[in-house]
Order: C-alpha cells, then structure tokens, then sequence
C-alpha cells in the first residue's frame, strides 16, 4: 500500500495531526471530495495530514479501522449493519454519497423493464448476503420471490456477464459507472434503481471509525471534506482538473461521464445523521432475516459534532 501523492498539494503545516484513511476501492470520482480536500489544501488547513490508502482487499477498510490499522475508512451503509451486528467495533461518522448507487441493470433493448419480468431470468451479482436480501425483498414488492428466479455469482465480472447473455440481469453495479462502461462496449443500459423498488434509501458510501475514536479529529476531517464536496459541485471543472492532475490515469471518457453523475450525489453536509435512515434499514435486514433483532442507531451511527 502507498500514499498517493496528489498534485497541487499545499504544504502542510508543521505538527499537522496524522490520519490514515483507507478507500473502499481504487480512486475513482465517488472520492471527489476527499481528493478536493487534499489537492486544495482543505486538510492541511485543518491541521491533518491525510494519508490516502486503496485497499489490496475491498474487504479490508472495515478491519483495518476495527483493528486501529487505520483512523478512517470508505465504507457502506447496507455492510455496516451487518459488520457491527458480527460485533466489528465500528460507526459511521460521515456520509460520502448521500443516495444509492446500487441498481438492477438490463439491457434498455431486452425485454425486461420492471421487477416482475425478472420472472425466469438469471440475476447476476457479486455479494452474498445483503445482495441477495435485496433481490429478494424487491421480488415481494413485485409479487416474485427468489424462487423465480436465479442467482448466479458472478464475482466483480457484473457488466461482461450482462453483455455476453451470462446473465439476464444484474444486482450490485453502480448506476454512474456501470450504465457508462455498457455504453463505452456498444450497448446501452437501463438501471431499475433499487430505491423505487421496495428498498428503503441508504447512503451508499461512508466514513467508518471506531467508537472511541476522537470527535475533535473528526470534526476536522469532515469539515475538510464537506469543503471539497462544496468546492466539487461549485467548481466541476476546476475540480475535475485537479482530480485528473493528482490521478491523470482516469482522464478518459468513462471517469469523466461518471465525474459529471456523481456530483449531484455527493453529500454536501457530510458529518450529519438521519437517524431515521439507518432505524429503517435495520428494520429491513430485520424482515429479510438476516438480524435477529435491530439495534439503536447510536450502535451503528453518530454525528461526531453533536
């Protein structure tokens, strides 16, 4: 692992605080306001000095701020649930992308445009467990069950086992990626966002810490990065060339295109908490089976200014 050194970097100042904050994957737009954050100063002007680590493992981040390995990590909101009911000492302290990105895609030409004429096709999809909970909680909301269809693991293969007829549908793609890349190979997609069918909203992607971790740090961080969301949406351009500049291997079309979907969704008031949110989605892991009781969001979230 290596701290990626990002062009247009201020000096950062004399005894500035030390902060690993490991990704949930490579750098790609979804981390827009961290990289605003460190090319623009936004750290360093909160006394921190951001060490920025992609994981060799996307399962990774969470362990390694349980573990104190690292202070922050990327993460997600369906995957902390589980993760603190398996008794993994995390909590969300911030929002990264405030909606889901998550969605059924097809093919815009094939036959299927709702839930219910998933009925006898093939749904391809990467992660066990919450995944398939999904799929089958958006099933019941259109009178199906995972009975009617089925369940091929495709590993991280979700836009080539669509376009080759593997599979007929799939779960887990990113609507600002996935729909790009489908278009970039010659065919164009359709997204059933999982929201509009029987899922209730989550926040894609977090920030995780520990819960004894230091409010005042935090507090640092997040207004670091709520600077670089703002920056990000009231400067696209100027954000985008300081983005490319730091990372110029994703100055093609498919990191442009997902740069310009992405803003929209980036939470511009990181560090607050919908507590009815997470109360929610506890309740649905609840129904789907997979909790035997939900826990109290302050288990699971906190705002770490309040």
């Amino acid at each position: 692992m290596k701290r990626f050194l990002l062009l247009g970097l201020l000096a950062t100042p004399a005894g500035a605080e030390p902060v690993t904050l490991v990704l949930d994957w490579f750098v790609n737009p979804d981390h827009a306001p961290i990289v605003v954050a460190e090319t623009q100063g936004f750290f360093a002007d909160q006394g921190l000095e951001v060490t920025i680590v992609p994981p060799a493992d996307p399962s990774d981040p969470p362990k390694m701020v349980a573990s104190g390995q690292a202070g922050i990590a990327v993460g997600y909101q369906p995957q902390l649930h589980l993760q603190v009911h398996e008794g993994l000492p995390l909590r969300r302290v911030g929002t990264l992308v405030a909606t889901p990105l998550n969605c059924i895609t097809v093919k815009a030409d094939g036959p299927i445009r709702s839930i219910a004429d998933l009925k006898g096709g093939k749904i391809g999809y990467s992660v066990p467990g919450t995944e398939e909970a999904m799929m089958g909680a958006m099933l019941r909301h259109a009178g199906l069950t995972l009975e009617d269809v089925e369940m091929v693991n495709v590993n991280w293969s979700l836009t080539p086992s669509l376009l080759s007829g593997q599979v007929d549908a799939t779960l887990g793609g990113y609507r600002n990626f996935e729909l790009t890349q489908m278009a970039e190979a010659g065919t164009e997609g359709r997204c059933l966002p999982v929201e509009e069918n029987g899922i209730p909203a989550y926040d894609e992607l977090i920030y995780l810490a520990r819960p004894d971790a230091d409010p005042a740090l935090l507090s640092r961080f997040l207004a670091a990065v709520e600077q670089g969301a703002q920056y990000a949406v009231n400067h696209p351009d100027e954000a985008w060339q300081a983005f490319i500049a730091a990372h110029p291997d994703l100055d093609d079309t498919l990191n442009r295109e997902a740069w310009r979907l992405t803003l929209p969704r980036l939470s511009q008031s990181p560090a607050a908490l919908d507590t009815g949110r997470y109360a929610r989605f506890e309740t649905f892991l609840k129904d789907a089976g997979l909790i035997d009781a939900p826990l109290p969001v302050a288990d699971l979230a906190l705002d770490p200014n309040a």
